[in-house]
Formats: structure tokens, C-alpha cells, sequence
């Protein structure tokens, strides 16, 4: 009986060793990063490097930390220009935890960081899309020329700032530095290293997206009134021309017929002919030969 007992306790005290040595050591994986807190409180330093660390069983808690880069996608937000065009702008960052203790005991876990991300990002966001032009906003490069048709660039009489950008201060890169700036020193604060902000999307309001598109087709339409107008002008132009062309041989003809009337029946048979002929050549680079089949046969 003294045996079993014995042995009882023995399977005991293994299973109780066996729990105290699983709950004494933790892994720390290569993406990963520890703070060991001891009820409730971070205890030493973080533990930052991959491997196997040991700790006080069952007083001691491990709290996992991400050790990668981390994304930030927000939500699309109506903000209003300098220039008092409102436009819906979507931003995206990418962020690392720089200082975990810190991170630990004002954040805690990652989704109070993404909402705390979400005030500063947003607020920073508007701040600096307000104080710009819409075009600081869109544009990036300052020597940007725009692709313009020369049958367009060359329009007689064109009036207008259709294919001319206007020049920029800043550029959209810039108002992108202002916003990373203006967040990192907040979000250090944090113990949150912003790395990168960027502008994914800007887009009008859609209230006045219609009217944008009404402009856009009316402009185009003056370009097209424009060169129909020149069309029309070559058109007229052209058939004046042919008149002029079509009264000259008329008259021409005309005169030598009048001439032949007086020569002998032979020569004028022979002279219609080579007229005719000569009228033929004429009228077949100026007009239709059948409109002159009168004349030819006069």
C-alpha cells in the first residue's frame, strides 16, 4: 500500500514539475516581441530577441507584441480645400511599434493603436489637404507639361487655359511630409514609429461631380464648334474658288466660240474638237464634266 502511495506521489510531483517547467519557459518567434508583466505590470525590459527565455511560473504573464511593419487604411473623409472645393480623400500609412513598453502601457493591444491612428491620421489629414489648393493636392511633379493636340494648340482665335496646368508650390508629395510630420511626433508619444503616410485616392465630392463633367463637355464642345466652324469657313472658301474657276472657263470658251463662228466649215469642225477636249481637261480637275456637256456641244 506504502508503495502505491509512493509512487502516487511520485506521478504528482512529475506532473506538477512538468506544469512549472511549461508555464517557466516561452518562445519568442522572429516576428515577434515580449513584455513580461507581473500582475498587470511590465516587469524588466523587453524581450526582443527570437529563442526560448525563461520567467516566474504562474505570477508571470507573457504579452506577444507585433515586431513587423503594420498597415493603417482609412476611411474615406469629405475635406474641404483652400480653395473651397470639397473632395473625398483616402489615406494610407505603414507603422512599426518602436517602443513596446511604452506601446504596452498606453495601448495595449493593436486595436486601440489602429483607433488612435484613426484621430491622428484623420486630424493631421485635414489640417494639411485644408491648407492647400486643390492642385497642391493632385499634383506632384512641378515641371509637368500637359499633352496638347497641335490641331488644338494652333486653333486660330483659341481663347482659354484648356490644356495649361498651373504652376505649384508644394505638390502632393509635400502635403504627404507635412501629414507623416505632423502624426509621428504624436504617435511617438506612443511608443509608434510612423513610417510612411500616403494620399490613395482623391476624389470630388459627388454633389459636384456633375457639374465638373457639364464643364468638361461644354469645353469640348467649343473645340468641336471651333474647328467645324474653320471646316466650314475652308468649305466656303473652296467652292468660291471653284465659281471663280467654272465663270473663267465659261467665258473662255465662250470668246472661242464666238471666234470659230467665222472660220470655214472644215477648221471649225476640227477646232470644236480640240476645244471640246481641252474643255474636258479642265472641267475634270475643277467641276463635273457633265455639267459642261451644254458648253461642249454649244
Amino acid at each position: 500500500m506504502s508503495g502505491t502511495v509512493k509512487s502516487i506521489f511520485a506521478g504528482v510531483a512529475v506532473l506538477v514539475l512538468l506544469i512549472v517547467l511549461r508555464t517557466a519557459f516561452y518562445t519568442v518567434k522572429q516576428t515577434q516581441q515580449v513584455i513580461v508583466t507581473q500582475f498587470g505590470k511590465p516587469v524588466g525590459d523587453p524581450v526582443t530577441e527570437p529563442g526560448l527565455h525563461l520567467k516566474l511560473p504562474f505570477i508571470q504573464t507573457v504579452n506577444s507584441i507585433d515586431k513587423r511593419f503594420l498597415e493603417w487604411d482609412g476611411a474615406p473623409v469629405a475635406i474641404p480645400t483652400r480653395d473651397k472645393t470639397y473632395i473625398h480623400v483616402d489615406t494610407f500609412a505603414r507603422w512599426r511599434i518602436d517602443d513596446p513598453k511604452t506601446y504596452f502601457v498606453r495601448l495595449h493591444d493593436e486595436r486601440s493603436a489602429q483607433s488612435r491612428l484613426d484621430d491622428i491620421l484623420g486630424s493631421e489629414t485635414r489640417n494639411a489637404v485644408a491648407k492647400h489648393d486643390l492642385i497642391e493636392i493632385v499634383r506632384s511633379d512641378k515641371a509637368r507639361k500637359p499633352l496638347r493636340d497641335e490641331n488644338i494648340k494652333a486653333a486660330a482665335g483659341y481663347v482659354g487655359a484648356l490644356g495649361v496646368l498651373p504652376p505649384i508650390a508644394f505638390g502632393r508629395a509635400k502635403v504627404e511630409a507635412e501629414i507623416k510630420a505632423g502624426a509621428s511626433v504624436k504617435m511617438a508619444e506612443f511608443g509608434i514609429a510612423l513610417l510612411d503616410v500616403r494620399l490613395k485616392r482623391v476624389n470630388y465630392n459627388p454633389d459636384v461631380l456633375d457639374r465638373i463633367y457639364q464643364r468638361m463637355i461644354s469645353e469640348r464642345q467649343q473645340i468641336a464648334q471651333r474647328f467645324r466652324s474653320e471646316g466650314e469657313g475652308e468649305a466656303a472658301r473652296i467652292a468660291g474658288q471653284r465659281d471663280r474657276d467654272l465663270n473663267e472657263i465659261e467665258s473662255t470658251a465662250y470668246l472661242q466660240v464666238q471666234q470659230s463662228v467665222a472660220r470655214p466649215m472644215p477648221k471649225r469642225a476640227r477646232f470644236m474638237r480640240v476645244l471640246t477636249l481641252k474643255a474636258r481637261r479642265q472641267l475634270n480637275s475643277t467641276a463635273s464634266s457633265k455639267a459642261w456637256l451644254p458648253i461642249a456641244e454649244c
